[in-house]
């Protein structure tokens, strides 16, 4: 969602970065063009004055360090400056001392929110531990409650429900009770999306409130809206006590504007981002984080914590001590690509990295390679996995014929495979290629080495080394990564 805007303020505050003395003149000339970024981003116009205004404030203001460039002094202030716009601080999810906490969930017609009820009940049992309960109070809609039902039995979530003739306020109290009765510690009230002009409906969700008294009120956002979203935010505000916002759809194309707006003309943070369509794919949003790569400085924590939560420690270091004693094979591989896959897409990633989200707009990567590897693996007998020598010319043929691959894909992969074991064994001592950790360069190498676009970024694993020699361009054939469109 933010690559435009990110691109657009690039331009605005790369004019700035390399001059030798900030004057009252170009940083003028630059918070003229961050302006004119923000607004045709869909920023809120009073929202991007008052921004603009707080940026020269700190730019002109800020004593001068003889160390540090002036323009990299200006995208200092910069930043703190997008921090404080989207909230400063990271907010989290209220707090009540007592049990089941409640939270009732809120948000316009078609703004993802009986989706984003169920990711937040998955977030919270995999982060915080909890036992959540969904509460199906969405009566309106044709088939809410099936649909919140399916989700629930697809990610093991408990899920009240009642007939459709009831009363929503009283299917709430009936599930908070429920949930008591249970042992749930916490209860998600999925209500009907409505229109901030829809006077009886924004009753309703009032006497739900005051019926279940819930620890917070969350309002989901569509970021795809843009303004509107910022105007149904402050209508929803004024009728009930928001204690923060959930953005979706923020892997769209929207230009970002509402992101930047919301909680600026609300006063209430963004507490989670959703960013894309898996049940997992719910963020908790961190200002500072968010400000960086829209800055395009990356988000390594967010890459590392992600990275922490999918890939298993203890097999990571096993696989690297086999790969370095060359005992490395292609069930161990599948086992390394399987974990890189929980990554999400190549491109999601990559654009994770500092400097890299600018590079990435133009280069299409295709996961499809990766999953042609894949399937020439799964072709192979367990057997052959395990001992990839053995692996002659007839059984080529039908790993090719089984993965509907041509015998010189297969001819590669096993030639590459062989000669980065050849290599790794090697280099075992050294504890793998420079500046990759672990001794898995090698597996980060044959990954994500051949991504022509991106020159040698040396894979995924460390973005140091060099491809090993004999390999073109660091990949597998078949899998060249980057493609400029």
């Amino acid at each position: 969602m933010f690559d435009s805007l990110a691109t657009a303020l690039g331009k605005a505050y790369r004019s700035i970065v390399g001059q030798k003395v900030l004057t009252e003149a170009n940083v003028d000339e630059g918070i003229r063009a961050v302006r004119t970024a923000l607004l045709e981003a869909d920023v809120n116009f009073q929202v991007a004055k008052e921004f603009v205004a707080d940026v020269r404030q700190r730019v002109l203001g800020q004593k001068v360090v003889e160390s540090v460039e002036p323009g990299q002094q200006f995208v200092k202030c910069f930043h703190d400056a997008l921090t404080e716009l989207l909230g400063g601080q990271q907010t989290g999810l209220p707090v009540s001392p007592r049990s089941p906490l409640v939270l009732m969930m809120c948000g316009l017609q078609g703004s993802g929110k009986t989706t984003t009820c169920a990711k937040l009940a998955l977030w919270l049992r995999k982060n915080k531990k909890k036992n959540p309960l969904l509460v199906a109070a969405d009566l309106q809609r044709p088939a809410a409650v099936d649909q919140l039902q399916s989700l629930g039995k697809q990610l093991g979530i408990a899920v009240y429900a009642e007939p459709t003739n009831k009363r929503p306020p009283d299917v709430c109290k009936a599930g908070v009770e429920f949930a008591k009765a249970r042992g749930h510690d916490v209860v998600i009230l999925d209500t009907a999306g409505r229109l901030h002009v829809d006077e009886p409906l924004m009753q309703e969700v009032q006497q739900v409130h005051a019926l279940c008294q819930p620890d917070g009120v969350l309002l989901v956002c569509d970021a795809m809206l843009g303004q509107d979203a910022v105007n149904s935010a402050k209508a929803f505000h004024e009728r009930l006590p928001l204690h923060g916002l959930i953005l979706t759809k923020v892997d769209g194309d929207a230009r970002g504007g509402a992101a930047l707006s919301i909680v600026k003309v609300t006063g209430r943070p963004i507490l989670f981002a959703g960013v894309g369509e898996k049940p997992d794919d719910l963020e908790e949003f961190d200002p500072s984080r968010m400000a960086g790569r829209i800055l395009g400085m990356g988000d390594v924590v967010g890459l590392v914590e992600k990275a922490q939560s999918v890939i298993d420690e203890r097999e990571a270091e096993a696989a690297a001590k086999k790969l370095q004693k060359g005992q490395f094979n292609f069930e161990d591989f599948l086992a390394q690509l399987n974990m890189i896959k929980k990554l999400g897409p190549l491109k999601k990633v990559l654009g994770m990295l500092p400097g890299m989200g600018s590079m990435m707009k133009d280069v299409d990567l295709d996961d499809a390679p990766m999953k042609r590897i894949e399937a020439m693996i799964q072709s192979m007998t367990p057997r052959e996995r395990q001992r990839p020598d053995m692996i002659d010319l007839p059984r080529r043929r039908r790993i090719a014929a089984g993965s509907g691959n041509h015998l010189d894909a297969v001819n590669g992969l096993i030639k590459q495979f062989k000669q980065m074991q050849d290599l790794m064994k090697k280099l075992g001592k050294g504890g793998g290629f420079p500046g990759m950790p672990g001794g898995m360069g090698g597996l980060g190498d044959l990954m994500g080495g051949g991504m022509g676009g991106l020159g040698g970024m040396g894979g995924l694993g460390g973005m140091g080394g060099r491809p090993p020699r004999g390999f073109p361009g660091g990949g597998f054939p078949g899998f060249p990564g980057g493609r400029r469109r």
